[in-house]
């Protein structure tokens, strides 16, 4: 039996490319950048590279790249060192981020910050006015992400930095779900920080970049060497960040051709479940959103469940977040887009990847009804499309 892998959004694959460009750095050219010696500088040789390579990419400075330890350290640097460094106590995200954002934001609130979590509408997306309403006299930050990780919404973040610009106040954006399918322009975006990870780009996990604009105020978490302008002490993770950088410079080559051939099944894949499968719909924006990511609701079942059935046809997905898997709550991206938890536990993410094919969506195809009908016939919820869409307006 095939196992077919749609649970691209948790993570990736490391490609073939990005670890052959990583194992000289395990035994060959494994020194310390701090070191001044030969084996060191030409550590340090490849680490200026790969940031310099980095920096071209989402044309950037090269100064402006901290390399991370991954996403979630990304973004609590952002957002815990810009709160350190500047003045105010108020800042502004959005309710269905990433809970690195989220959770981040809470230890704030236990410091004495006040923290404002917007709305989105039903496609789980921040609407201008909402951001402009919120924004006050302290407020310091705003982290908004680039695109949503469950449901695949794709936020309109130059124009939300545009409305930060005019009030001063800084800009942050989780693009890890983007990283792989938008390329990224951050003078184009106009954003002061963006955060990304190799994990969803087909490269090594625990690495990841942040970018921070020339001038944004910020302070360390970690103390230490002094390494990455300060912002981030200790050894460098040569080996990652050569694997990053590679994995970010092949989807940025691939990514037009990638994208048409992910649309393709993720548009066949929605339409035919929703044909297939009664009392079926799409979470997030029907057009607005990452090619590979198909976020479904089938009403009057648990989605644990129908995870179960179709793992045991070697079919990988999930009904969420991989971050929080260990818990039976339904996704809060799902309940703040109007969902009610009834119809909210029927969710299910399908992501797509590399190795995703036709065959493999018709595979899922050939399944899903069967598998939805049967747990339909043990529930005791019913409920209709047409009630469910009406109270998420």
């Amino acid at each position: 039996m095939k196992e077919i892998y749609l649970d691209n959004a948790a993570t990736t694959y490391c490609r073939d490319e990005v670890i052959e460009a990583m194992i000289p750095y395990f035994k060959i050219n494994f020194g310390n950048p701090g070191s001044f010696n030969t084996v060191g500088l030409r550590a340090k040789e490849s680490l200026d590279e790969a940031r310099n390579k980095v920096a071209s990419l989402i044309n950037a400075d090269p100064f402006e790249i901290i390399f991370t330890a991954g996403g979630t350290e990304s973004i609590n640097l952002a957002i815990l060192g810009v709160a350190k460094a500047k003045k105010g106590k108020h800042i502004i995200t959005s309710k269905i981020e990433h809970h690195a954002v989220l959770h981040t934001c809470e230890a704030l609130e236990k410091e004495g910050y006040e923290i404002t979590y917007l709305d989105v509408n039903q496609y789980g997306q921040v609407e201008l006015e909402t951001l402009k309403q919120s924004i006050r006299e302290d407020t310091i930050l705003v982290s908004i992400m680039f695109a949503n990780n469950e449901i695949g919404s794709i936020n309109h973040i130059k124009d939300l930095t545009e409305i930060c610009k005019e009030r001063k106040v800084a800009f942050h954006t989780d693009a890890c779900q983007a990283g792989g399918s938008i390329k990224i322009d951050v003078k184009d975006l106009g954003v002061n920080l963006l955060t990304l990870n190799g994990s969803k780009i087909y490269g090594p996990k625990q690495t990841g970049i942040l970018y921070v604009k020339r001038g944004t105020p910020i302070k360390p978490l970690i103390h230490g060497g002094g390494q990455e302008r300060n912002l981030r002490s200790g050894t460098e993770n040569i080996p990652g960040i050569i694997g990053f950088t590679k994995a970010l410079e092949l989807s940025y080559e691939e990514l037009e051709q990638e994208n048409k051939r992910l649309t393709e099944l993720r548009d066949y894949l929605i339409e035919e479940a929703i044909k297939k499968v009664p009392k079926t719909f799409l979470n997030g924006h029907p057009t607005e959103r990452l090619p590979n990511n198909v976020n479904l609701t089938f009403l009057d079942i648990e989605g644990e469940a129908l995870l179960l059935f179709l793992n045991e046809y070697g079919i990988c997905a999930s009904s969420g977040s991989a971050c929080t898997s260990q818990t039976l709550d339904p996704s809060h991206v799902i309940i703040s887009i109007g969902l009610p938890y009834e119809a909210a536990h029927g969710s299910i993410r399908f992501t797509l990847g590399k190795t995703t094919t036709k065959e493999d969506i018709d595979k899922l195809l050939e399944i899903l009804p069967n598998a939805v009908k049967r747990l339909r016939e043990i529930s005791p919820i019913c409920l209709t499309v047409e009630q469910v869409l009406e109270n998420r307006k």
